[in-house]
């Protein structure tokens, strides 16, 4: 059963900074209820169908915490329904610490950033992982048509809560594709404006070579 994110993180010192530094009135709400459910609605379903990387973190046996990234084509992050979401694992490094260390402690956090729009939504949650036979319908369900990278497993998470971060700090940055889809309408105009440059110069050039040969541009004996 998912819980509310609030009650999930604050932890009695965590409730003490907050009280010493005057926030513990507003979480207080939220871990209340009244400010984070636990059920994706449209906005996150939205934002999370337009990433192309997030990063995860789990806790291994040692008691470190080890962050990860995870990249891919827009929209492998897959919501499944309100409460889970899932992607395939591609083939990488081979170090296999996050995996290792969901079998252990299934407990992930996740948080995803869209830089132009200074958003970032925060998830926690618990994570099987499906390999083999088992994870061969989940693995097509996964699978990005065109992206040719080796899917080795899947991820399935099932989500306790989750939070909208606040955009302060977070700077504005750009993928490639971003900048070219930018870009697209200037370089549509600037194609446009060539080609009337061209038509111009070549009209010129015929101007020039009516007169050259003793016709004006009308046509006429000059």
């Amino acid at each position: 059963m998912a819980h509310n994110f609030g009650s999930l993180v604050f932890t009695p010192i965590v409730k003490a900074l907050q009280e010493k530094y005057g926030s513990r009135r507003q979480y207080a709400r939220m871990e209340g209820g009244g400010a984070s459910p636990d059920h994706l609605g449209p906005e996150e379903s939205a934002f999370i169908a337009e990433r192309d990387s997030f990063y995860m973190a789990t806790v291994g046996a040692t008691g470190w915490p080890y962050v990860q990234h995870r990249g891919g084509p827009r929209g492998f992050l897959k919501v499944i329904d309100d409460q889970t979401v899932a992607f395939a694992d591609f083939r990488g490094n081979k170090q296999f610490i996050t995996t290792g260390n969901i079998g252990t402690d299934n407990r992930v956090a996740l948080i995803m950033v869209d830089y132009p729009r200074q958003a970032r939504l925060k998830i926690l949650g618990r994570a099987e992982v499906f390999e083999g036979e088992h994870a061969r319908e989940w693995i097509e369900r996964l699978r990005e048509p065109g992206y040719k990278a080796l899917i080795e497993r899947a991820y399935v998470i099932t989500i306790e809560g989750f939070d909208w971060n606040c955009p302060r700090h977070i700077k504005p940055r750009f993928t490639a594709e971003q900048i070219q889809e930018a870009l697209a309408p200037f370089e549509h105009r600037l194609e446009d404006l060539e080609r009337e440059s061209k038509e111009l110069r070549e009209a010129a050039r015929s101007n020039r070579s009516r007169v050259q040969y003793g016709k004006d541009p009308e046509g006429g004996k000059s």
